[in-house]
């Protein structure tokens, strides 16, 4: 049977663009895997792998001109967005190239021996390897900074680890041509090429997941799509940890104080961040708690203004779109709720913003609105008007797991009076990143950052952002009694490589 093609299509038209590759089949993905196992010594070099995302960063931004009018071409996401992105994702792999040049990664622990403890402690020198080869599914409402080039791929090659990345469907091009860029980097780094490569297709991601070369995945998605490779994993004879990052309803809670200060200025705010990209951010908000009262009221026609003059697009593409629309009509039929501006299709390709407002007490216990608390991709959300401290809490305890949650608080709140310590108890065991303030789309590339939550954000405790996200891609080994001239020179006292390290409970430099 032939190789099904593979077709680039305009999210603005609906109209398939050129054919740009071909599904994987099995043994493709068999070969792209054996291929990648095969050179995997090859990044056990730190310097060497620390120079290739350095080169990636800099091939990347070369070719920006032609990548960013590609992923334009498929997302429809505009190049100043796009052009943004692939910044971003420039400076991440930079920063992972940092990251393993420092090597404290590598959470490298010595213990001398030690008679005198009980039981007795002999020498002990523990340290992180790489587990093997990765598996990556890229994210469709990021076709550079969760992609191919992205999170997953950066911090899985700069923990030692090559990587075969199976490119989304709504982004092909893009994901070749950066594919390319990727391994040209590597040859130009002095290691083999097939430490990166793109496969296509469905079957070419099951196939992958079920690899018994394959050590471990990440995944951003669908709670659908991600949930079944996730149980793909655990199924396996050799079950692999899968990192998987699948939805999320990113609640804020506004207090009563914070509406009697500031009401349309938290709207404007809150209207700005639910439609930025069309509404396809992770972290879009998609649920908020507003008083009932005159003050809420105030913030509802604020938000009602400013998602009316917000613009109509496309979304990434027609399944989406169709979803979205079909998605918003069933939630708008349910009783008691309301659209002051009415969300759904703007015309054949493009889908119109919009919110709907619910009191909370038809959300504090379970029945046909628990539909209000899944994720719908797009530009709404949901306002849930509570009457009281007793209601907002009953919300909040019926929530699944999310990347972020947002406190929008007054002042004196702020300053520790009232309630806002009490609210930022009450969240915080909803979400891996907590807000006081500000809005949750954007988030920073830094050291202390953590992009993940409580199932069904994600099916792991770990971050695909920020340096700490090498971590996914390590396991630790101890070598005990182990004479000096057999150890790894990370583990050796002469520490011949200058990392930082523990040594009988102190650190040294």
């Amino acid at each position: 049977m032939a190789a099904a093609p593979v077709w680039s299509v305009d999210p603005r038209t609906g109209k398939q663009r050129e054919q740009v590759a071909v599904e994987a089949t099995a043994g493709d993905v068999d070969a792209a895997v054996r291929a990648a196992h095969a050179v995997r010594s090859t990044l056990a070099d730190r310097t060497r792998r620390a120079a290739f995302l350095r080169t990636a960063a800099q091939l990347l931004e070369g070719a920006r001109g032609e990548l960013v009018a590609a992923a334009d071409a498929e997302s429809a996401l505009g190049e100043p967005r796009l052009t943004g992105e692939l910044t971003r994702t420039a400076f991440q792999l930079r920063a992972f190239a940092d990251v393993v040049d420092e090597g404290a990664f590598l959470g490298i622990r010595i213990d001398h021996p030690d008679a005198t403890a009980t039981p007795p402690i002999p020498d002990l020198r523990r340290y992180k390897v790489a587990l093997g080869v990765v598996a990556v599914y890229a994210a469709s409402n990021f076709p550079f900074a969760f992609s191919v080039p992205g999170g997953d791929t950066a911090s899985a090659l700069a923990a030692g680890c090559p990587v075969v990345v199976k490119a989304h469907p709504d982004h092909p091009a893009t994901s070749e041509l950066v594919g390319a860029v990727l391994r040209r980097a590597a040859e130009q780094s002095g290691l083999p090429a097939d430490v990166i490569s793109v496969v296509h297709g469905f079957e070419a991601g099951v196939e992958l997941v079920k690899h018994p070369l394959v050590t471990a995945a990440g995944f951003t998605g669908s709670v659908r799509g991600g949930r079944a490779l996730f149980d793909a994993a655990a199924a396996r004879p050799v079950p692999i940890p899968f990192h998987g990052e699948l939805g999320s309803l990113n609640p804020v809670v506004v207090s009563e104080e914070a509406v009697a200060e500031r009401a349309e200025e938290i709207g404007t705010g809150l209207a700005g961040s639910m439609t930025l990209g069309t509404g396809q951010f992770c972290v879009k908000p998609g649920l908020v708690l507003v008083p009932a009262g005159p003050g809420g009221d105030s913030l509802v026609k604020s938000l009602a203004a400013a998602v009316g003059d917000a613009k109509r697009g496309p979304l990434l593409d027609h399944r989406m779109r169709d979803n979205f629309v079909a998605g918003v009509a069933e939630r708008a039929e349910l009783p008691d709720v309301e659209a002051p501006v009415a969300p759904g299709a703007g015309d054949e390709h493009t889908v119109s913003p919009g919110f709907l407002t619910v009191p909370a007490s038809r959300l504090a216990e379970e029945g046909a609105h628990d539909l209000l608390l899944e994720e719908c991709f797009g530009p709404v959300t949901v306002v849930v008007r509570y009457d009281g401290t007793a209601e907002a809490t009953a919300v909040l305890s019926r929530l699944p797991g999310n990347l972020t949650a947002t406190l929008q608080l007054s002042t004196a709140e702020e300053r520790g009076e009232g309630d806002g310590a009490r609210l930022l108890a009450e969240v915080t065991p909803l979400a891996g990143r907590v807000l006081v303030g500000g809005w949750p789309t954007g988030v920073a590339v830094a050291p202390a950052q953590h992009h993940g939550g409580p199932y069904p954000a994600t099916t792991s405790t770990s971050t695909s952002v920020g340096g700490t996200a090498i971590e996914r891609w390590m396991r630790p080994v101890v070598y005990q009694t182990t004479p000096e001239a057999l150890l790894p020179p990370e583990l050796r006292d002469s520490n011949p490589l200058g990392l930082p390290r523990r040594v009988d409970g102190r650190r040294e430099v």
